[in-house]
Order: C-alpha cells, then sequence, then structure tokens
C-alpha cells in the first residue's frame, strides 16, 4: 500500500497539488477486516471498520501480489460489504483517472459508483454495474451514458479518464477504449465499492467479485485567460413530433471573467442562436443556459450540437476544442391510434406519495394525447372500493405504479415504461362515444372497438371515469415526507407542510370508478375475432352531484387475454359527446349517485376510523365489521338525517384486515379495512 502526495508543476493555482493514491492490499493480514487495518484511506458506508460492511481481504487470487479484496451477495439488494475510499479532495477540475482489476465470477455481476463529493449517499456522479451476461453500463440516474462488454470469469483491467475541466468521461478495458461522453455531474469525492446486481438492471441478484490494485491520479488544470465551453447537453429523448426543452451547461474554462456569449443549437437542418449577457462567470464557475425555442422530435437517429462562441464579444476563445457538446437522439415513433394506460396507487396517508402525483402530472404534460393516467386510491374518501381492490393485486406497495397492467414500479418509472409500451401496434383501435344530460347527470358511452388484426381469447374493454381538481374536507390532507426539502425537490411538496392541509390539496386524475370490473366487460368480443370487426360495447352511469362532469374525463380500455392492456382511449365528455353516442342492443348500467355515501378513512388504522356518509331520505342505517373468518366482531344502528361521520374504534380489534358494511335503507356497501 502507497499513498503520495506531490507538488504540482507548471500549473496556474501554486496551491494545486499533482495527487496520487494505490493500494494493491498485500500489506494486509488476508482474511480480516480491510478498513479495521487501514482507517486512513478506507472506511465503510455507516463509518467504522469491523463490522458486517467492511470487507475481507482475500488470498484466494489476486491479479498481482497475493491479496486483493472480495465481495459477495445473494440479496437483491446487494451488500452488506459497502467500502468507499475518499480521494485526497472533492475534485472539480483537471484530469482524474481511476483505474482497478477486477475479476466477476461466471454467473455473477459487481458494481461500484463515484459520488459528488465526501457526503455518503449524497450525489452520484456515476453508476457501473457489470451485469452477469457479461454487459457494462455506465449511469447516471437511471440514464444510460454508456454500454459495453467486459470480460467475465477473468482478470481484465478497468481505466475511467475523466477531464474534469470540459466534462469528458472515457472507459477503458484493458486499455482499449469504449467510448467517451459528458456527464451531468462533473465532481467526485468518493468511490463506493458494493456487491449488486439487480435485476431493473438486468442482473439475478448473484454478485461475486475480486478487486485489485485500485489507484487514481490527479492533474491539476492549466487554464488559458479566455476560454468557455459547453460541458454537457441534457440528453432528449421522447417521441417524434414532441417539442422538447435543449438544456446545456457552459463553463468558465479560462482565468478570465465571461460577461456575454453567444450559444447556438443545431438540429436536423435548425439552427437555433441565442445571446447571453451581461452576466459575471468566475473561472471554473458553470452557466445553465435554456434555449427559449424548443426543437421538435424528428424519427431517427440524429445529432443535436450545442457551440459557444465569441466569449466577452472577442470572436474565437483560446480553445476551440471544447467550444462544443454534441448528443444523439433517437425519439421513439408511437405506433398509430396507440394510447397507453398508468395506473397510480396512491392515498392521503401515504407519505412518499406526492412523488405518484407530481410524475403523473408529469406524463400527463409531456404526453397529453398518448397517456392515459389514472391516481387509484386507496384508505381515503377518494377510494374507489373495486378499482383499489384490483390494482391491490398487482402492486406491492404505496406508492406504486403499473404501465398498460405490467409490473408493479415507482412512479418515477412510468416514462420508461410508456415509451416501451407506445412503439407497439395496438390489436384495435377505440373510440369513446357520449351523450349527457346535465340534469340528471345521465351520461351514455359508447366504446367502438375498430380491430386492425385478427384475435381470439378473452377480449375486453371497460370503462374508467377520472376526476381532475378534487378537493375536500378532513381525509384530504396530504402525508408529506418531502416537507422541509431534506428528501430532496419534488414538484414544489418539499416547500409544504407534512401533512399538506386539505386547503391546500387539489387531486387530479382521481379514478372515480372503473366499470363494470377491474378486468373489463366479460363477452365483449366474440372468442374468434376477424380483422376489421368493428363492435361497439355500452355502458350507462348516473353521476353523482359532486363530481364536476366538467373536469372528467372518460378512459376506455381493451384488455388482452393476458391481463395487460392493449390500448386506450381518453375523451372529456364533452369531446366524447362531439365523437358521438353509438347505439348498443344491451348497456352496463351503474348508478355512482350511491356510491358516493360511503368514505372510510383512515385507512389503514390503528385506532378510529370514521365513515362519512349522506341520508337525506331518513333512511335507517347501520355499520357492521366482519373479520376474514366470517365473524361479526362490531355493529352499530344509527339515527342519521344528512350527512354524518361515524366512528369505528379499532383499538380493540387485533391487526389484520376487516370487511366494513354500511346499510342505508334498502342498499348495502361493503369496504376492506386495515388494522394496524
Amino acid at each position: 500500500m502507497k499513498k503520495i502526495l506531490l507538488m504540482g508543476v507548471g500549473v496556474i493555482f501554486s496551491a494545486s497539488l499533482f495527487s496520487q493514491f494505490t493500494d494493491n492490499f498485500d500489506s494486509y493480514n488476508a482474511g480480516q477486516n480491510l478498513v479495521t487495518q487501514n482507517s486512513t484511506d478506507w472506511d465503510t458506508w455507516s463509518g467504522g471498520g469491523g463490522t458486517t460492511e467492511d470487507v475481507l481481504v482475500s488470498s484466494a487470487m489476486a491479479s498481482s501480489g497475493s491479496n486483493s479484496l472480495y465481495f459477495s451477495s445473494t440479496a437483491a439488494g446487494g451488500g452488506p460489504e459497502d467500502i468507499i475510499l475518499r480521494f485526497g479532495q472533492v475534485y472539480t477540475s483537471g484530469s482524474f483517472t481511476l483505474e482497478s482489476n477486477f475479476y466477476v465470477e461466471t454467473g455473477k455481476g459487481a458494481y461500484f459508483n463515484l459520488q459528488q463529493d465526501f457526503t455518503v449517499g449524497g450525489v452520484w456522479a456515476i453508476d457501473c454495474q457489470m451485469v452477469d451476461d457479461g454487459s457494462l453500463i455506465l449511469s447516471n440516474s437511471g440514464t444510460s451514458y454508456l454500454t459495453t462488454t467486459y470480460p467475465t470469469g477473468q482478470w481484465f483491467n478497468l481505466r475511467i479518464e475523466i477531464d474534469l475541466t470540459t466534462n469528458n468521461w472515457e472507459l477503458f478495458i484493458n486499455n482499449t477504449s469504449q467510448g467517451s461522453f459528458s456527464n451531468p455531474i462533473a465532481s467526485i469525492g468518493i468511490l463506493d465499492l458494493f456487491p449488486v446486481n439487480p435485476t431493473a438492471s438486468g442482473g439475478n441478484n448473484q454478485s461475486g467479485f475480486y478487486v485489485d490494485d485500485v489507484s487514481y491520479t490527479h492533474i491539476p488544470a492549466s487554464l488559458p485567460a479566455i476560454n468557455g465551453g459547453v460541458t454537457f447537453v441534457n440528453q432528449l429523448g421522447g417521441i417524434a413530433g414532441q417539442a422538447v426543452t435543449v438544456d446545456c451547461t457552459v463553463r468558465n474554462l479560462g482565468s478570465t471573467d465571461i460577461t456575454s456569449f453567444d450559444i447556438e443549437y443545431d438540429y436536423n437542418g435548425a439552427q437555433i442562436q441565442e445571446s447571453v449577457g451581461p452576466i459575471t462567470l468566475t473561472s471554473l464557475s458553470t452557466y445553465n443556459h435554456v434555449f427559449s425555442t424548443p426543437v421538435t422530435l424528428v424519427g431517427g437517429s440524429n445529432v443535436l450540437t450545442v457551440t459557444i462562441s465569441n466569449v466577452n464579444g472577442l470572436g474565437p476563445d483560446a480553445d476551440l476544442t471544447d467550444d462544443a457538446k454534441s448528443i444523439t437522439i433517437n425519439p421513439v415513433v408511437p405506433a398509430t391510434g396507440k394510447m397507453v394506460l398508468g395506473e397510480e396507487a396512491t392515498g392521503t396517508w401515504c407519505q412518499w406519495c406526492p412523488r405518484g402525483a407530481v410524475f403523473m402530472d408529469y406524463m400527463e404534460t409531456t404526453y397529453p394525447n398518448f397517456w392515459a393516467g389514472v391516481a387509484v386510491h386507496n384508505g381515503d374518501p377518494m377510494t374507489d372500493v373495486v378499482y383499489d381492490t384490483g390494482l391491490g393485486t398487482i402492486v406491492s406497495g404505496y406508492p406504486s405504479s403499473s404501465v398498460d397492467r405490467g409490473p408493479d414500479n415507482d412512479p418515477s418509472t412510468m416514462e420508461q415504461s410508456f415509451l416501451q409500451r407506445i412503439i407497439i401496434p395496438p390489436t384495435a383501435l377505440l373510440t369513446n362515444g357520449a351523450t349527457y344530460d346535465a340534469s340528471t347527470r345521465q351520461l351514455e358511452v359508447s366504446v367502438t372497438a375498430d380491430f386492425q388484426m385478427a384475435a381470439s381469447g378473452d377480449w375486453r374493454v371497460g370503462v374508467i371515469l377520472t376526476e381532475d381538481g378534487v378537493t375536500g374536507g378532513a381525509g384530504y390532507a396530504q402525508s408529506n415526507a418531502y416537507a422541509g426539502g431534506g428528501s430532496g425537490v419534488m414538484g414544489g411538496y418539499e416547500l409544504l407542510p407534512n401533512p399538506v392541509p386539505a386547503a391546500q390539496m387539489v387531486y387530479d386524475h382521481v379514478g372515480r370508478s372503473i366499470t363494470p370490473t377491474f378486468d373489463g366487460l366479460t363477452n365483449s368480443f366474440p372468442a374468434t375475432i376477424p380483422n376489421g370487426l368493428i363492435q361497439t360495447n355500452c355502458f350507462s352511469f348516473t353521476l353523482p352531484a359532486g363530481w364536476d362532469d366538467t373536469k372528467m374525463h372518460i378512459i376506455s380500455f381493451l384488455r388482452a387475454p393476458s391481463g395487460t392492456m392493449d390500448n386506450a382511449a381518453k375523451e372529456t365528455i364533452t369531446s366524447a359527446v362531439t365523437n358521438g353516442y353509438v347505439s348498443c342492443a344491451t348497456s352496463v348500467t351503474q348508478d355512482l349517485s350511491k356510491e358516493d355515501k360511503f368514505n372510510l378513512f383512515p385507512n389503514p388504522t390503528s385506532g378510529v376510523t370514521y365513515i362519512d356518509i349522506v341520508n337525506n331520505e331518513n333512511n335507517n342505517v347501520n355499520v357492521s365489521v366482519m373479520d376474514m373468518s366470517g365473524k361479526i366482531v362490531a355493529q352499530r344502528d344509527y339515527e342519521v338525517s344528512g350527512t354524518a361521520r361515524l366512528p369505528i374504534v379499532t383499538n380493540g380489534l387485533g391487526k389484520g384486515i376487516y370487511i366494513v358494511t354500511l346499510t342505508v335503507g334498502d342498499t348495502t356497501q361493503q369496504q376492506k379495512l386495515i388494522v394496524q
């Protein structure tokens, strides 16, 4: 082991140091923990040696000498070993080279990351995932910047050369360049070695690898007087025809302040130039520029280049090689007539669910003509029992999301799933028609399916009604883990309290009803469907007086026999009426006006839960609570006139699931209650 710091020579900043570090682990005792033997250079994620996070020095194999480090895990979340190396300082400029030898066991994976500064778990600069199939991915915040391969079952050398000044990262495997890229984070302070090989990255949750000969060097930057450069262009994606914003980072790569510059982007023959200034951009400081003119994406792989020029009005600067950055854009081309259904599992009681609301709004704003989003509430006054129960069979927690009834995912990943689904040609095109009588609140909906290909099996259609702008009193306050900003920025929720008072909350995309069932209408179509079949199914609704019909959407869906969604269609009530209603011999009828009388919250609960009802007809009211064996554990009659809130005390009930039955006159409804 050795660590060397040498004074820099010929650099502008006299205090700058040339830094070098190397460790081949041969000076340690094999079979003992690394950090316990060298806490000066190495540390664990949580801090301190001798814990389960501290890796053992191994003599089983080595790239050089006798020792190496061995990491192994079979846990989906990785670990427990988690070792960090803090560099000599947090480097934000100059040339930095990180190098190490790896041996990744056959059928297993490896992982390390670089972090922005000395704060463990603060901001990641890069993730390096070596998957068991031999693929290697360098990514940041889920965006892949370089994908290549590495040799499995043998020692190989991995080297990353980083020009932090101009933000150029280049990967070498066994001294062969695998490509270069710019990174949204151009600062490094920590190396983190961690055994994980997650299925989300294409792995098999099996990680096993050796590390030897870890080293890094840093050479400070030497800056000319006047020099500006484009150091990063945000990666753009989406769908062809979409207008997106070009966002880039300009850095002062000289020693003199930058006061103005011109900047231009060039894409598919379009050249947009803008001027910036007056500003004061000091040496090595950065400036984020968002072009006022968006770019319209075109199909195919095309290059977008951003170039800085005329720094301080002086024409060419000192170094023309760092004036431009390019990205390649290859937007997806939506399949004709395709709309993707996204369902978010949420609840006012769920402290992380503001994340779902933020990403649902993002998807609606970004892809309004291709995305049909539904917020499916659980355990609050906006819950639809049928919808909540059905989605509960797909999701594993809250917040969660499912795109086209695919796997359960975090709402922040909905866009990736959407872009995969939008390119798949639908089996049938859907058209929503309607008639609506505002005085009687009677909504008639027709869903016409135009099959573009032959099909067979149990194909179904159904209708979802959603409402935007939903507000309310008790039970509408939103639990908010993002309050105070400690959990990061989340669409403004970091500026709101916990909980967010009901008076400040407005809920959009609220799933009011799914009809006739979560899986759609049985016998919607014949078992064998010929290409070209056009068939209409009809649905009839009586809307509750409390729903704002001007803020509602009709979403129809086509469910494939596999249970996934093949296609969807979304209209406002007004636009569906404009499309025209197609009559059917029979119609599925649902009187939703009666279902607006039963709200059960909070749910889950550990103390008291409440039922909000409206009993304008002075009917007899009965509430009963039944456990899962069918035994009635609580029951009571009430005399209620008008609006009332009925308490259910659960302190005496064991933890578990109960069925609450509310009977108002001749109408009986049930909801699931979770006691924690």
